[in-house]
């Protein structure tokens, strides 16, 4: 029995020590965010591998520090993709157990993450989200090759018209939930126009949109009055804590209005991408065997 606990630490600390020089191998360096946030994250998403017993694969900075617009006081929204162990895939009730892990903000960290299963069949669907994570450009930790992987299918498994479909609907709903009153919240602005902006890069070059609202400004190079109002609006939020409310800004108001109703006559149906699950499969299956094995 002596022998055999032996071997088992053995294999077990040289499965850490491979699973460490993944990580390390592929440590990203990160410049925008302060040493001891990025310090204090890694920290906790340590924690919650031991936690859930998971695997962390890629970890990256999501929300307004990714999209270049975030205000001295903004969040950082950590999030992060992860892998179980073979067996927890392997259960009747898998549909029923909880594919992600969430914790509360503490101290301006917002850190939660979603199971590698969830993250690639929404991929799947084109979702938006999971789409940004895979391109955001401040990355906390990249392990082994599921990253890489999963963005070298992106122009296969990306669906053009249902990403329009889902920037569409996002700049609808922020439109109408936040920039309608007589008072509105500034920083909202950028919830809108991002997503419309992301559209006008799907109809340009039909590839999924960049993170950086910077990258997509160019879009609009030929209203050279709007895109002054909207790069003021970035510097004050930039310097700003807290826009707070003022009045509409007619201008970007006109704009957005006329981009909903033209993406009104757009209705083409959201395309279904099959042919790409046996793709997606491989990498799923290449994650747990790098992680676990």
């Amino acid at each position: 029995m002596e022998n055999k606990s032996l071997t088992q630490r053995s294999s077990g600390a040289s499965l850490t020590l491979h699973w460490l020089a993944l990580r390390y191998a592929h440590e990203p360096t990160i410049t925008m965010i302060p040493a001891p946030i990025r310090t204090e994250i890694l920290a906790r998403i340590r924690r919650a591998e031991e936690e859930h017993d998971v695997r962390v694969l890629l970890a990256v900075e999501s929300g307004s520090r990714a999209w270049g617009v975030e205000s001295p006081n903004s969040d950082f929204d950590a999030r992060f993709i992860y892998a179980h162990r073979h067996d927890w895939y392997l259960s009747v009730g898998l549909e029923e157990q909880r594919d992600v892990i969430e914790y509360e903000i503490v101290d301006d960290i917002d850190l939660n993450g979603w199971d590698v299963r969830k993250g690639l069949r929404l991929f799947w669907k084109s979702n938006p989200t999971f789409v940004e994570w895979l391109q955001s450009p401040i990355i906390y930790t990249e392990v082994g090759a599921f990253a890489s992987h999963a963005r070298s299918l992106l122009p296969e498994v990306y669906s053009v018209v249902n990403g329009v479909h889902h920037y569409r609907s996002m700049a609808k709903t922020n439109y109408r939930s936040y920039l309608k009153a007589d008072m509105v919240p500034l920083k909202k602005y950028f919830y809108v126009l991002r997503p419309l902006l992301s559209v006008r890069w799907l109809e340009r070059y039909g590839t999924a949109a960049p993170i950086e609202f910077g990258k997509l400004l160019h879009l609009i190079e030929d209203q050279h009055a709007l895109l002054a109002d909207i790069q003021a609006l970035l510097v004050r939020k930039r310097a700003a804590p807290e826009m707070g409310l003022a009045a509409p800004l007619e201008r970007i108001n006109a704009f957005i209005e006329h981009e909903l109703e033209r993406l009104e006559e757009f209705n083409q149906a959201a395309s279904e991408r099959g042919h790409v699950l046996n793709k997606l499969n491989e990498v799923f299956h290449a994650s747990l065997r790098e992680a676990w094995d």
